[in-house]
């Protein structure tokens, strides 16, 4: 019975080719642009890192001015990042499973080839465990070890775009870069690897690309590493030096711990409680206690990486959805009440209401699978606009198999939607009363 009424369909839909065209191109252009974006806004609120996402914890502590809070809008918040002072005490405690205290910074690598002119690359200062916790996947070697980290030795583990540039893609492992008159070993190539959103630092904007390499933190000293990042400060300090700076009250360092498991959640702030505490004794943190951590899905949620006008678009693109199904409802009326005579026909020949709406419900079905195709390669055309346009990181406008299979199913429903009142409607005509006419 499927296969038949499916034949009816095709036989319905080639008796009026351009009424046909007409409710297809309508489905299909209210698929393209509500995928379009809703596939966008999924992938910029989608989970970066399903694996460990509610093991991975933010740190925040509130060491600001006792007279204001960080954000007058928000007082209840903390800063976004610690003091460099903090957060190397934090690393030195180690109480968590893994932790890892970070910044942007910015180097410049000197070629070996004479001809070549030295260039600035984004790098990243960062603990051993910084890989093992995000899960940054190697195309060669690894990531230095503790004791890389106890010897602030000179160490870099490079992206695979990087190692491209320096060395031809090659296993680099073991060979020297010159990195403002200090040698440094490369112990590691990271694989392409660009979490959307940048979960780890999200807080001047979620879609960053990655840095060029990765450094030892420990290396902030010698190096005297500036920051590249956010840097805000609240106390008024006489700093003339980088070990002045270091040891200031200004907060431009992120710091994330990987617990056992989620329950370790209140343990790991009662250890940060502990902390504060022995500062205020020191004379700091003068503010009310108030350390906190926030898992990643709740980070991403502090810092609105989903914009509220994402949402607003997302939203008005299914009104032009629902607008698009509104037009395929008029010309379904047109056409199945166009009809009538044929329907009154098989009715007087035996065929029931439910055979009929059932028989109408496949053809809007078929319309709403041809119409979600082509809105499919639609939306494919918008994200290519917008990559081009916005050169977005990798991966965040692109159609997944959830996105497809959304799209597919989307379109159907929104037949079978548009159609379920024409099909209703025309199974209400009398047969008698068209019969008459035949």
């Amino acid at each position: 019975m499927f296969r038949y009424n499916i034949k009816l369909a095709l036989r319905s839909m080639r008796r009026n080719p351009i009424m046909t065209t007409l409710m297809i191109a309508a489905i299909a252009v209210g698929i393209g642009v509500s995928m379009t974006t809703l596939t966008v806004h999924y992938m910029m609120s989608g989970n970066p890192i399903p694996q460990k996402s509610d093991v991975l914890f933010a740190i925040t502590l509130d060491s600001w001015n006792p007279l204001r809070p960080f954000d007058d809008d928000r007082p209840e918040r903390a800063p976004h990042q610690l003091t460099y002072a903090d957060a190397e005490r934090l690393v030195n405690l180690a109480e968590g499973k893994r932790q890892t205290a970070m910044f942007e910074t910015s180097l410049i690598i000197e070629p070996e080839n004479a001809g070549e002119l030295p260039f600035e690359v984004g790098a990243r200062a960062a603990t051993s465990d910084f890989f093992a916790m995000f899960n940054v996947p190697f195309l060669y070697g690894s990531g230095w070890d503790q004791g890389a980290d106890t010897a602030a030795a000179t160490v870099a583990v490079l992206t695979r775009q990087l190692n491209e540039r320096l060395f031809g893609g090659e296993n680099s492992v073991g060979r020297e870069l010159l990195i403002q008159d200090r040698r440094f070993r490369v112990v590691g190539v990271a694989d392409t690897w660009e979490p959307v959103p940048r979960f780890y630092d999200p807080i001047n904007g979620g879609f960053q690309e990655v840095q060029d390499m990765f450094i030892p933190f420990n290396l902030t000293r010698e190096l005297e590493l500036g920051s590249a990042g956010s840097d805000w400060g609240w106390k008024s300090e006489d700093i003339e030096t980088f070990e002045q700076w270091l040891n200031s009250e200004s907060v431009w360092v992120q710091y994330f711990v990987e617990l056992d498991s989620p329950r370790g959640r209140e343990a790991y702030i009662e250890h940060l409680d502990a902390y504060v505490e022995g500062q205020k004794q020191l004379g700091r943190f003068e503010r009310p206690m108030n350390n906190n951590i926030y898992d990643v899905m709740e980070w991403m949620e502090y810092h609105e990486v989903v914009s509220n006008d994402s949402k607003v678009l997302v939203g008005l693109s299914f009104m032009f959805l629902l607008v698009c199904i509104l037009s395929t409802i008029a010309l379904l009326l047109t056409k199945f009440v166009g009809k009538k005579g044929e329907v009154s026909l098989r009715r007087a020949l035996g065929a029931d209401r439910r055979t009929i709406f059932r028989q109408q419900i496949v053809e809007v079905a078929v319309i709403g699978v041809a119409g979600g195709l082509i809105g499919l390669g639609l939306a494919m055309l918008g994200l290519k606009g917008i990559i081009a346009l916005y050169e977005p990181p990798p991966g965040l406008a692109r159609l997944d198999w959830v996105m497809t299979a959304t799209a597919i199913g989307l379109s159907v429903a929104s037949g079978i939607l548009a159609g379920l009142y024409p099909a209703w409607r025309v199974c209400q005509i009398p047969p008698a009363s068209q019969l008459k006419t035949l």
